[in-house]
């Protein structure tokens, strides 16, 4: 993997916590958008022009060997433009917003000193949430019980353990598999709503010991990158790719030696096309799978739009459309002026 690669941790546990690393009182350039918009091209010429490191926030992509289905950067990146957040735990470690957000201050502070300031790359809105708001409120899980859990449940299709949210969360039984198991597995060993503790974190800019303090600084800025309704057909041409560099092949693989109810099995795809690996239907079955996975993946990104939509204040957020002609310069704009801010900023608070 690349220079940056970190060491796979080999235990994790949503019982991390959150509190032990400081962040700085810098805002965090952060670049998200849904799924197959762009981002991972925009943050390598931004981070080529500007000499960036780059902060991987996919929950997808911090497990090692689970490559192609959650496109990871191809290794000539990952050697050029020092990476962090990718192949961070093995494929049967479970892997918090929290653990990841104690990571990312680790690896950004890491950047800052190497000189290569870092930008935070990624679609995954609750890795971001934790990176600049804390999430105390959110309930620590026995890992041992959670195990138990998650070994029955991994069985349960998507439509069973909706109507089990349905019962327990109400307000999160809309999303997918991932986030399902997350609010069931929180109401059944927790006692409480996943969605009411999510409800009461903090908003990004203020303290908690004085949360109308307006004189603290917004926690992140944000470039949304979206191309709009051509999204669609993005994310059907990236599954073709991903098919084409191997992915099926990528899924024989791991179903080898990879335990079923391994927490990596839920990144997008996979699992759909292990089972249609593993039934009677032959080639037929993988070609409906894998319609299936640019179904699921839209509904993924559709989900990721409405998340940054409602959960960033809009002051904070600068949008791109990748496609247009003037996208790079943007890019650059927006870095520039964020990085003068801060330097300002700095400055000011020094004097």
């Amino acid at each position: 993997m690349g220079r940056a690669r970190p060491a796979i941790r080999s235990e994790v546990t949503a019982a991390s916590t959150g509190g032990s690393a400081s962040r700085s009182w810098t805002p965090r350039r952060i670049i998200v958008g849904p799924t197959a918009a762009g981002k991972s091209a925009l943050a390598m010429y931004l981070a080529r022009q500007r000499g960036l490191a780059i902060v991987s926030a996919d929950s997808r992509q911090v497990y090692d060997g689970f490559d192609i289905g959650t496109a990871k950067p191809p290794l000539a990146d990952r050697q050029a433009i020092p990476h962090f957040g990718i192949d961070v735990v093995a494929p049967t470690i479970r892997y918090s917003a929290r653990a990841w957000a104690d990571d990312a201050v680790r690896w950004c502070e890491d950047a800052e000193q190497a000189g290569t300031p870092p930008v935070v790359v990624g679609g995954t809105g609750l890795y971001v949430k934790a990176l600049v708001s804390p999430l105390d409120a959110v309930p620590t899980l026995d890992p041992d019980r959670r195990e138990a859990l998650g070994a029955w449940l991994a069985a349960c299709p998507l439509d069973e353990l909706a109507r089990w949210c349905r019962r327990l969360d109400p307000a999160r039984a809309h999303l997918g598999r991932t986030q399902l198991l997350r609010a069931v597995e929180t109401a059944l060993l927790a006692g409480t709503r996943l969605s009411e503790a999510l409800r009461s974190v903090d908003r990004p800019g203020t303290s908690r010991e004085n949360p109308a303090d307006v004189s603290t600084p917004p926690s992140a800025r944000y470039l949304v990158v979206d191309p709009g309704p051509v999204l669609a057909e993005r994310i059907a041409h990236r599954v073709h790719q991903m098919i084409a560099d191997g992915f099926v092949q990528e899924v024989e693989r791991l179903r080898e030696s990879i335990a079923h109810d391994a927490p990596a099995w839920s990144a997008s795809g996979y699992r759909v096309v292990r089972d249609a690996l593993e039934g009677a239907g032959g080639t037929r079955a993988v070609d409906a799978a894998i319609e299936r996975v640019i179904i699921e993946t839209r509904q993924y990104a559709k989900r990721q739009r409405t998340w940054f939509r409602h959960q960033m204040p809009a002051e904070q957020v600068t949008r791109i459309n990748p496609d247009a002609p003037e996208a790079l310069d943007q890019a650059l704009a927006w870095w520039d002026h964020e990085e003068s801010v801060a330097n300002h900023a700095m400055h000011t608070r020094t004097a």
